[in-house]
C-alpha cells in the first residue's frame, strides 16, 4: 500500500526536529558555563587568610582569679576586666608579644570585727594590673584558625587597700598595695573570620608573687587561671 505524501513529509519533519533538539542539547551541555544576572556566586571569606603579617593586635573581655592575701585567707577573688595584647612577628613561627591586663572586682576578707571606722569589712574592692612580654609561637594553623603559645614575664600592681576604710591590710588578711613579679603562660585559639579579623580565645596561667609588710613579712607565689575572649586584627604590612 502506498503512503500519502503528506504523511511521509510529516514523519520526515518530526525526525529532523528530534535530531536538531538532540544536537542543541548536546551543544549546551558541553559549552562553558557563564554567569548571568541573578546567578548565585559562592565567595570564600577565608580565601585570603595568610600568616605573613608583621603586626597584630587583640582586645578582649578578661576574667582572672586571684588571692588577695596569704593563708589563712581562704576566699579568692573572681575579677573581670580587659586584655590588650600585640605581637611583632620576626619569622613565620616566632614573634615577640606584649600584653597589658586590668582586672577589678571584690574579694572575700578574713573575719574582722573592730576597725578604725566601725563595722566589719565585707567584700572589699580589689584590682590587679598586669604588664608582661615574651616570645610567642605559631603552632598548627590553616585558613580556618590557629593555635598559638606564649610565655611572658613582667610585673603586676595589686591594689588591695582601696576599700579598707583606712584600716591596715592585716585587718582583713590582705596583701599591702605593691608592684610585684608576674608571669603569664598560655596561648591563643584564633578562629578566622576574614583575612584580617579573627575571633580570639586566650586561656592562661597567671603567676603573681606578692608579699606582706606585717607579721612574718613573707612573700607568696600563686598560680591562678585567667581567660579572655575578643577579637584580633592583623595589619596589612607583611614581613
Amino acid at each position: 500500500m502506498r503512503l500519502p505524501v503528506s504523511f511521509i513529509s510529516s514523519i520526515a519533519g518530526i525526525t529532523a526536529l528530534a535530531v536538531c533538539a538532540g544536537t542543541c542539547a548536546n551543544a549546551q551541555s558541553t559549552a562553558s558555563p557563564t554567569v548571568g544576572n541573578g546567578t548565585y556566586v559562592v565567595i570564600d571569606p577565608l580565601a585570603g587568610v595568610r600568616y605573613d603579617n608583621r603586626f597584630d593586635i587583640s582586645l578582649g573581655a578578661a576574667y582572672g582569679h586571684m588571692k588577695a592575701g596569704p593563708p589563712p585567707l581562704q576566699q579568692g577573688a573572681n575579677l573581670g576586666g580587659l586584655d590588650l595584647s600585640g605581637s611583632y612577628w620576626l619569622t613565620k613561627h616566632w614573634a615577640g608579644e606584649a600584653t597589658g591586663r586590668a582586672y577589678v572586682g571584690t574579694s572575700g576578707a578574713a573575719v574582722n570585727h573592730a576597725n578604725t571606722n566601725g563595722g566589719p569589712i565585707e567584700g572589699p574592692f580589689v584590682s590587679q594590673y598586669m604588664f608582661a612580654g615574651g616570645p610567642e609561637w605559631l603552632g598548627p594553623h590553616n585558613k580556618h584558625g590557629a593555635l598559638l603559645a606564649h610565655a611572658m614575664v613582667g610585673g603586676t600592681y595589686g591594689n588591695f587597700q582601696q576599700d579598707l576604710l583606712g584600716n591596715p591590710p592585716s585587718v582583713v588578711g590582705f596583701f599591702n598595695n605593691q608592684v610585684a613579679l608576674a608571669a603569664i603562660i598560655g596561648g591563643h585559639i584564633d578562629l578566622n573570620r576574614s583575612a584580617r579579623w579573627a575571633f580570639r580565645i586566650s586561656p592562661d596561667a597567671l603567676y603573681t608573687r606578692y608579699s606582706i609588710n606585717y607579721g612574718n613579712m613573707a612573700t607568696y607565689g600563686y598560680w591562678n587561671f585567667g581567660i579572655s575572649v575578643g577579637a584580633e586584627y592583623k595589619f596589612k604590612k607583611k614581613r
